[in-house]
């Protein structure tokens, strides 16, 4: 039981060190945005320039401090659609931004950033089978989106026995619009232009059955809960600039005494922009 909360629950704490692709790129970044690029349009999803060859370096803060980078590997063709190809450096990251885009395809389409990919094979991570995070032009970012506006969602349930619990999880991942910024200042106090954010939610309920005088009764081990929700801001024509993802959950208190995890658990993870080359 311990295995699989810690499992669901981490999706934001992936620990793993990112090496040699940012002292390349310090050195050769100078901070570029080239906003007179044919390939640029006068939209906002433009927020991420989906050019091959473009990279972003991240500091990220959070239980560890480590760096992360993001680039664009080429085309990718998946069905009748072309997308880029994110990737980080030797496949692994620390931050959640960074891990969610790795080895995932990414393109626009009428003002709207459509992601295909699996989120469930996360650097790292070992999740449930059943928890199933394979996606399909889900829309993680749209330019006119309004604050609180669901943009896409994926839904499921199913049951495991663990540790001699039969284990029913009920999950809800969706995107949801963001606020608009003139100007953004950024926790570090760096200030970027036209500014829109948007959210990643992850939501779960995870509930046992247990058998009293006879009768069975559902017992919540989780209530129904956001247990990760991740909050990117965006640039126009430089991309994310800023990511904060708050992992909290509270657990059945007789529960969590008999798996040894504590009741209520809150981890705050940031990533601040750092370097990079867009054209």
């Amino acid at each position: 039981m311990k295995k699989i909360l810690f499992a669901i629950l981490s999706l934001s704490l992936v620990s793993c060190a990112v090496e040699g692709l940012e002292s390349t790129l310090d050195d050769n970044s100078n901070n570029t945005n080239n906003t007179n690029n044919p390939n640029n349009t006068a939209t906002f999803t433009d927020a991420i320039p989906l050019n091959t060859g473009n990279y972003w370096t991240y500091d990220v803060v959070g239980l560890a401090n480590t760096r992360d980078s993001l680039y664009i590997f080429g085309d990718e063709i998946v069905g009748a659609s072309t997308y880029k190809k994110f990737k980080n450096r030797n496949n692994i990251a620390t931050g959640f931004y960074c891990t969610s885009l790795n080895n995932n395809n990414v393109r626009k389409s009428a003002g709207k950033l459509l992601l295909t990919g699996n989120l469930s094979v996360l650097q790292g991570i070992t999740l449930p089978a059943g928890l199933d995070f394979s996606l399909t032009d889900f829309i993680i970012f749209k330019e006119n989106a309004t604050n609180g506006e669901i943009l896409s969602e994926k839904t499921g349930t199913f049951q495991q026995t663990i540790s001699n619990f039969p284990v029913t999880i009920e999950y809800r991942l969706r995107s949801i619009g963001g606020e608009s910024f003139t100007s953004f200042t950024s926790p570090n106090n760096d200030v970027y232009p036209n500014v829109k954010s948007t959210k990643i939610a992850v939501n779960l309920k995870i509930t046992t059955t247990q058998t009293i005088a006879g009768f069975p009764i559902t017992v919540n081990i989780l209530p129904q809960q956001d247990v990760v929700v991740s909050t990117q801001y965006l640039s126009k024509n430089i991309g994310v600039v800023y990511t904060k993802t708050n992992t909290n959950f509270s657990l059945n208190a007789a529960i969590a005494a008999q798996i040894g995890l504590p009741v209520t658990t809150t981890q705050v993870q940031e990533e601040f922009l750092d370097t990079y080359n867009v054209n």
